[in-house]
């Protein structure tokens, strides 16, 4: 499989941290689905920062194809409703028209925002405000998404169709990256996880690496991930 994300972090943080991050190194290759994985203020946030390309002090290198970014805080223009945010998006894309607003009907249909799309997202429940931004990250098409806490705020349904429209998309090939605290789930959809701990990569690999780093032979991905940052504390 072709590699669509390269990160090479060496360091990399803030003013008054200017080294929070530490030795980050993995990849993301067409058609897989990377997990993101950490503790609060583990540093998966900033990993993500500097992959974007809005973290200061950052060195290393980072080599990536056209991604698109789903937040963990949805984002909006004011005084734009969401049908406005999907024609202004069109607008900055090379895609036929005609396809585009198709696809974008039948993402608007499945997530439930069909007759709310004329409205302001501002004016938004949170999981509503998650179920849009969501629509226009997947109107890109892109073939590397990077996504940060996609699960919060969504409901049940719109969690599950939304685990089976990246499924469609990795068949597509796409490459994801996906931050998230929800193991259970993660342990099912990823391919290969990306822990991070106290700055700095921890483990990387699948779950059976994860099962022979924390000699726990059967244990799922939570177990092995309470094993290996047991002992780690954060500021």
């Amino acid at each position: 499989m072709s590699e669509i994300l390269a990160v090479n972090i060496e360091s990399g943080g803030y003013p008054n941290r200017p080294d929070l991050l530490r030795n980050i190194h993995f990849n993301v290759k067409a058609g897989e689905l990377v997990g993101l994985i950490g503790a609060n203020g583990a540093g998966k946030s900033s990993t993500i920062k500097g992959i974007l390309g809005i973290l200061e002090n950052l060195k290393g290198e980072i080599k990536m194809d056209g991604y698109a970014y789903i937040p963990e805080r949805p984002v909006f223009y004011e005084n734009m409703t969401l049908w406005e945010h999907c024609q202004f998006l069109q607008s900055t894309l090379s895609v036929n028209e005609v396809e585009f607003f198709s696809r974008t009907k039948e993402l608007l249909a499945i997530f439930g925002l069909g007759e709310v799309v004329h409205q302001y997202p501002q004016s938004y429940s949170k999981g509503m405000q998650q179920k849009g931004i969501i629509v226009l990250a997947l109107l890109k098409q892109a073939d590397l998404y990077i996504i940060d806490e996609p699960f919060m705020g969504l409901d049940p349904k719109a969690t599950k169709k939304l685990l089976q429209i990246l499924e469609a998309e990795k068949a597509r090939g796409a490459g994801i990256l996906m931050s998230t605290h929800v193991l259970d789930t993660a342990e099912k959809i990823c391919d290969r996880f990306v822990l991070i701990s106290g700055g700095t990569l921890l483990v990387a690999g699948d779950l059976e690496v994860f099962r022979e780093k924390s000699g726990l032979p059967e244990g799922d991905l939570l177990d092995c991930f309470d094993l290996l940052t047991g002992d780690i504390h954060y500021e």
